[in-house]
């Protein structure tokens, strides 16, 4: 009598195959995840630089030297409402000032803060 030869996969083998593609798939789910919450803040933080870029430029365009102090402001972009914060402060030099632009998300998370020194005309 001769013996038979098995045909197909064992079930031990067809198991090993579903836990590597389980593990491939759960991994390929958390990339796709980490890519999705990383679009998301890339347009957070490119909002917020927007909103503190309008500040900025804002102050140096109208050619004012700020005060020494913090003001607060809102800046709506896409549709979001930033709140945000200029803080100035003085400068070694007195003819020069120190201006931060901070900017939080709704949440009242800081999302970014951009500085520049602006000079007295």
């Amino acid at each position: 009598m001769s013996q038979r030869q098995a045909l197909g996969f064992t079930l031990i083998e067809v198991l090993v195959a579903l836990a590597i593609v389980a593990v491939t798939l759960g991994a390929g789910i958390k990339a796709a995840g980490a890519l999705s919450n990383n679009a998301v803040r890339l347009a957070e933080v490119s909002e917020a630089q927007w909103c503190a870029d309008n500040q900025l430029t804002n102050l140096k365009l109208t050619k004012q030297y700020p005060g020494v102090g913090d003001s607060d402001f809102k800046c709506e972009q896409m549709g979001l409402t930033y709140n945000g914060k200029l803080v100035v402060r003085p400068t070694p030099n007195p003819n020069f000032r120190r201006v931060d632009a901070q900017i939080s998300n709704p949440s009242g998370e800081q999302v970014i803060n951009l500085s520049t020194v602006l000079a007295r005309y």
